[in-house]
């Protein structure tokens, strides 16, 4: 959608991706709008409750404004007397978008009222599809970006520690880079000050944990396991950050065995960059050694018997060697 677009298109649809950004991405161009027509009195409908004839009213002029800036919610909705409705307008309003009310539509990109959509586009309509973030290249790629927009920026592993940990909440992802960026003044933010910030998340202390195991670090990695468990973190989420690194070990090995492509393996290539690293040392069986013995500790971690903090420290220790040493 280029600016010409959307200064001049008196309805506007925000398709799919992210729900975050899609959210995001309507309430900018609502107040873009608003701002651009501070004539224009503001309304909030949603296509699940919202008739034919309360549409046609609040894009009519009114008591308050002759025009206005509608946000419309849950397009995909919509009934077919709606559809309709908003497909008579958009063509009206196209021969005039200076002197039309605003429709700003979300629709959270499932096959419902597809066709809907299309009819709009060819009424006129602008249509902007939404990133989805589905890959975690996209994911950091966006934490590069949320940086960029305040002026900062940040290491690429700092922004990968971040995707590592808060995954596919967006919400969470965008508001850990807005406080980040808001505590510390370095330029760019750097692993260590993320790590040192995020030491309370469960997340973030099995990434330390593993990463020093995995650089042959036995006695640090335990006590960076002893800090993370004594701030009241489960054993269990520290257990799943080192399965997740012992199973990207266990692809790169597979890929370098010609078992399976690197397209097959899933993983970032960054993740799969530092596994083939890692991998140096290591055999098939000291690899199995740990993998059963992070099993072993997930077992007593979720049954009564055992001590389980005892199992993870042994588990980490023989990671750390690579799996020379036996449990």
């Amino acid at each position: 959608m280029t600016k010409a677009q959307q200064g001049n298109a008196p309805v506007m649809m925000v398709v799919g991706g992210d729900l975050f950004l899609n959210g995001q991405r309507v309430k900018e161009l609502c107040a873009r709008a608003c701002k651009a027509n501070p004539d224009c009195e503001f309304l909030e409908l949603n296509g699940a409750t919202c008739d034919s004839y309360t549409f046609e009213e609040a894009v009519s002029p009114s008591l308050l404004s002759d025009r206005s800036v509608i946000r419309m919610e849950d397009m995909q909705l919509a009934d077919e007397a709606l559809g309709d409705a908003l497909i008579a307008y958009c063509k009206e309003a196209v021969k005039n978008p200076q002197g039309s009310s605003i429709v700003i539509c979300r629709h959270d990109g499932s096959n419902r009222a597809r066709r809907l959509l299309d009819q709009l586009a060819r009424a006129g309509a602008v249509k902007e599809q939404v990133p989805d973030l589905k890959k975690f290249e996209a994911r950091v790629n966006f934490v590069y970006s949320q940086f960029e927009q305040r002026g900062r920026r940040v290491e690429p592993r700092a922004a990968q520690r971040l995707v590592d940990v808060l995954g596919e909440r967006t919400p969470e992802l965008a508001s850990m880079c807005s406080q980040l960026c808001n505590d510390f003044d370095q330029n760019p933010l750097t692993l260590d000050i993320v790590n040192s910030y995020l030491t309370d998340n469960p997340a973030v202390s099995g990434f330390v944990v593993a990463d020093l195991a995995l650089s042959g670090h036995g006695a640090r990695a335990v006590v960076a396991l002893r800090s993370s468990i004594g701030q009241g973190n489960d054993p269990i989420s520290l257990i799943g950050v080192l399965a997740l690194k012992l199973r990207v070990l266990g692809k790169q090995a597979a890929i370098q065995a010609g078992a399976i492509t690197t397209a097959e393996a899933k993983s970032a290539y960054w993740q799969l960059r530092d596994a083939r690293r890692q991998l140096r040392g290591w055999s098939s069986q000291g690899l199995a050694d740990c993998i059963e013995a992070l099993a072993a500790a997930d077992e007593e971690c979720k049954t009564n018997g055992g001590d389980p903090e005892y199992a993870l420290e042994r588990a980490v220790e023989l990671i750390a060697s690579r799996g020379r040493a036996r449990v």
